[in-house]
């Protein structure tokens, strides 16, 4: 089987553009976990690689397939220059090891939580996983292999995500375009929950 990793960059700099930016985190037991950095006008873009690498396995199979499961990397995109949203690489990084270290499986839909602010000052501790193919098309790979998703990652303040907890992502989502909430703006209030 081919190295997934060139393909996923090469995908990456099609759509995004060439990195300004890119710094690597290596977890104990895992493999290394890259977070490329992409500047556009005001928007800054941040794309992890190496998730992709192995795919994601069921936490309750027995045994990890080594090639079909869901593959993915994250992407994040914030407004520059109104907070050091740099700081989220290793947030970031962390999320991406989390199929390897904790052993869930990444999907549109759900909640990731890092525990701490994604960035100095930021009121995001959690992000959820939105659905792909609108800035990043997926990568198809060879069969039996299921192809790259590239997953954006919306931050959510505490309280929206309890709201999303008990209420469910479709919800959370409706409520963001409903009000009108730009959800690339690094420091950007709770949307009404009522």
């Amino acid at each position: 089987m081919a190295d997934v990793l060139p393909l996923v960059e090469a995908r990456l700099l099609t759509a995004l553009g060439e990195p300004d930016a890119r710094a690597a985190v290596t977890f104990l037991g895992t493999d290394r976990i890259e977070v490329l950095r992409f500047q556009e006008g005001d928007i800054v873009r941040y794309a992890t690689l190496g998730m992709s690498a192995q795919p994601m396995a069921d936490p309750t199979a027995a045994i990890a397939d080594p090639v079909a499961g869901p593959r993915a990397e994250l992407v994040l995109s914030v407004r520059g220059g109104l907070t050091d949203t740099d700081k989220v690489l290793r947030p970031l990084a962390v999320l991406a090891a989390s199929p390897q270290v904790e052993g869930v499986v990444v999907a549109p839909g759900a909640s990731l939580d890092v525990g701490e602010p994604l960035w100095p000052g930021a009121p995001f501790t959690s992000v959820l996983v939105a659905e792909p193919g609108g800035l990043v098309e997926d990568l198809e790979l060879d069969e039996p292999m299921e192809p790259v998703r590239f997953l954006p990652l919306l931050p959510m303040t505490p309280n929206e995500a309890a709201w999303k907890r008990v209420h469910g992502a479709q919800e959370l989502q409706e409520r963001w375009l409903a009000c009108g909430t730009d959800l690339r703006h690094p420091t950007r209030a709770s949307v009404a929950l009522d």
